[in-house]
């Protein structure tokens, strides 16, 4: 049987999504716990391999139930919960068809990077958004987001180290909202795509934020989208303010999860 799983995770004690030989991660405690909890050695497939430090409120994964365990699908999540550590947790499981790979299939997926405006560390913000001083403009910000909706060739905004056929994206939309928590500005900047670059997200956000800061122009983000050049943008910006929110399918995973 495949079941799927949504599993949330604080990434900060991870070394990423996938199995390593010396790194404690996400996908190993999965594996871990179905091994203690049902007896058997299963691999679990994620919608995508987030980074070290990289959290995740809604990650999709999939795996091989073994034949003759006698367990409702929607039962299997409080099951793992029960030997997962603190920091990761499965939200959900059901019964899937046998073509469902959570990976393959997925047709969007949408991540969030936060960041704080404090001239102080905000300890109750700093685990999960990474803190800048000064001011920016959200409008020029938006402006600057506009130009990278749509199918793009993001080399540029991609680490190197990756190993893709095509570096070419689609970007649904890209949304840039201000609020303030504990009395600090806090922006967020939540981006849909069909896939992800090796670190595009934190590139993006760093890119947007220096072009809000004055720290790069608008023209420099062009530039930069249309020649490929890592150089013109800003800095890669920390793991510890992205989180996956999501992963979206033809038909959700999760419909008949009361089965």
């Amino acid at each position: 049987m495949n079941i799927a799983l949504k599993v949330c995770y604080d990434g900060t004690h991870f070394c990423g999504w996938q199995v390593q030989n010396n790194g404690r991660t996400v996908q190993g405690e999965l594996e871990s716990a179905l091994q203690k909890r049902f007896g058997f050695c299963a691999r679990v497939t994620g919608s995508g391999r987030t980074d070290a430090g990289v959290h995740a409120a809604g990650q999709v994964c999939n795996f091989a139930m073994e034949e003759g365990i006698k367990i409702l699908p929607s039962r299997i999540a409080d099951a793992l919960n029960t030997v997962l550590p603190g920091d990761v947790k499965v939200l959900q499981s059901a019964a899937v068809d046998d073509s469902f790979d959570a990976c393959r299939t997925a047709k969007k997926k949408t991540y969030r990077y936060r960041v704080y405006f404090s001239p102080q560390e905000v300890p109750l913000l700093e685990r999960y958004a990474v803190r800048a001083e000064g001011k920016y403009d959200i409008n020029k910000m938006r402006r600057c987001a506009k130009l990278l909706e749509g199918e793009h060739d993001f080399s540029a905004f991609s680490a190197t180290g990756s190993s893709v056929k095509t570096t070419v994206r689609t970007v649904y939309s890209l949304r840039l909202e201000e609020r303030e928590e504990y009395g600090v500005p806090v922006l967020e900047l939540d981006v849909c795509g069909n896939g992800f670059l090796y670190n595009m997200v934190r590139i993006l956000a760093g890119a947007l934020l220096a072009c809000g800061c004055g720290k790069i122009s608008q023209d420099a983000i062009s530039r930069a989208l249309e020649s490929g050049d890592r150089e013109l943008l800003g800095k890669t910006m920390p793991a510890k303010g992205l989180t996956l929110l999501r992963a979206e399918y033809d038909a959700d995973p999760f419909g008949n999860a009361a089965l």
